[in-house]
């Protein structure tokens, strides 16, 4: 196999940990097979650095100054794989093999990374390239960064363009797991779990792959998390399935939006499940749900607007903090969904301003971490999904 290794600062957060990072890459190796290694600084190493700029510093220099932990860390990581007979060299900006291009908006480079991914891969043959994450260098030879998380970045970005066969990201958990072990009792490791379903984990505070890199990932790429303590590259952990598709979608049928308004909704616990409970016992699926302080809106299909009205209604009479239910029938949804949507700032204005310029009227919006639906009138429908069309 052809994998690219991803060391994160607390897996090279002392001497020890080093150790135990180059015995899992001399194992692999000694395995035969292809080891590119992208190594984070230190520990804290970057923090602390950034902490003791008490100075006006431009990026330029600020990013030469941050450099200096994966700078260190590859040199480390080398020197520890060399005592152990792995034919090993490390590569950071301004050196030949360097990789990460980017261009004069501090953008990747596709075409020009691709190219030095690709150089660089064919040299995998008997020899483990230590490469700074988080660090590129642009067209001038100048020293860049990729940002928060940009290590993961890195790796998940070089394994697609050097045609790796899997991404190992090793960090301090034991992959995803089903919730914070520091918060509740009886957390697991997941197996497997979706690309979409770690990108929206991710965006909600899911600290463990970067949502930047898995916008790198394609369907043929594995990407697997593990835990530094392991030993073993290539087994156990989480490994991330998919890929990211951009995805514009038209609900087929109308729908129809259920409004039930009531004092201070918002601070009643239990109110939305016992309305969303009314309807499941009754067999109707609810679409979307909004909230505000004093109303909760259910969308369903049109064909179950009836009977849904019918047992919210009941709710209503039952509950002397809930004043009344009304529908409004006709509805469509035009959903952008991708994986990109999260990183593109004012996403939302690019969406509402050109339908607000044809007249057309939003009646409602719903976002996710990587998802906008927009409901306007049924009649709106082809239009709103054409303009939507144009823009993305």
């Amino acid at each position: 196999m052809r994998v690219v290794a991803k060391f994160g600062g607390t897996s090279l957060g002392s001497g020890d940990r080093i150790n135990r990072a180059a015995d899992s890459i001399a194992a692999a190796v000694e395995h035969g097979h292809e080891i590119a290694v992208v190594a984070s600084a230190m520990g804290s190493t970057t923090d602390d650095l950034l902490d003791e700029i008490k100075f006006e510093a431009d990026d330029r220099d600020r990013a030469e100054i941050v450099s200096m932990g994966e700078r260190t860390s590859v040199r480390m990581l080398k020197a520890a794989l060399a005592a152990r007979g792995v034919n090993a060299l490390f590569v950071e900006p301004g050196t030949d093999e360097w990789p990460v291009i980017t261009n004069d908006l501090g953008e990747v480079d596709v075409e020009a990374t691709r190219e030095r991914a690709a150089k660089l891969a064919a040299e995998l043959d008997g020899v483990v390239p230590v490469i700074t994450g988080f660090l590129a260098q642009n067209h001038d030879g100048e020293i860049t960064t990729l940002g928060r998380g940009g290590s993961d970045t890195s790796a998940v970005m070089l394994g697609n363009y050097m045609d790796a066969d899997e991404v190992v990201i090793v960090t301090d958990v034991e992959g995803v797991m089903t919730g914070d072990p520091r918060v509740v009792e009886g957390a697991r490791n997941v197996g497997r779990i979706t690309v979409d379903e770690l990108r929206n984990l991710s965006f909600r505070g899911a600290e463990v792959v970067a949502p930047s890199a898995l916008s790198y990932k394609d369907a043929a790429l594995d990407v697997r998390v593990v835990h530094y303590q392991h030993g073993d590259l290539l087994t156990g952990g989480t490994l991330i399935e998919g890929e990211f598709h951009n995805l514009i979608d038209m609900q087929e049928e109308p729908l129809a939006c259920l409004t039930v308004a009531g004092r201070a909704i918002r601070n009643r616990p239990g109110i939305l499940a016992d309305l969303s409970a009314a309807l499941r016992e009754e067999d109707i699926n609810v679409d979307s749900v909004a909230s505000g302080m004093d109303s909760i809106t259910f969308y369903v299909l049109e064909d179950d607007s009836d009977r849904a009205e019918a047992v919210l209604h009941d709710r209503v009479i039952a509950d002397d903090a809930l004043s009344s239910v009304t529908v409004e029938d006709d509805i469509a949804v035009v959903r952008v969904t991708g994986g990109e949507l999260p990183n593109r700032p004012g996403v939302i204005l690019d969406i509402v301003q050109p339908l607000s310029d044809a007249g057309i009227n939003i009646h409602d919006a719903i976002t996710s971490a990587t998802s906008v639906a927009i409901f306007v009138a049924w009649d709106d429908r082809e239009e709103t999904l054409g303009i939507i069309q144009d823009e993305f």
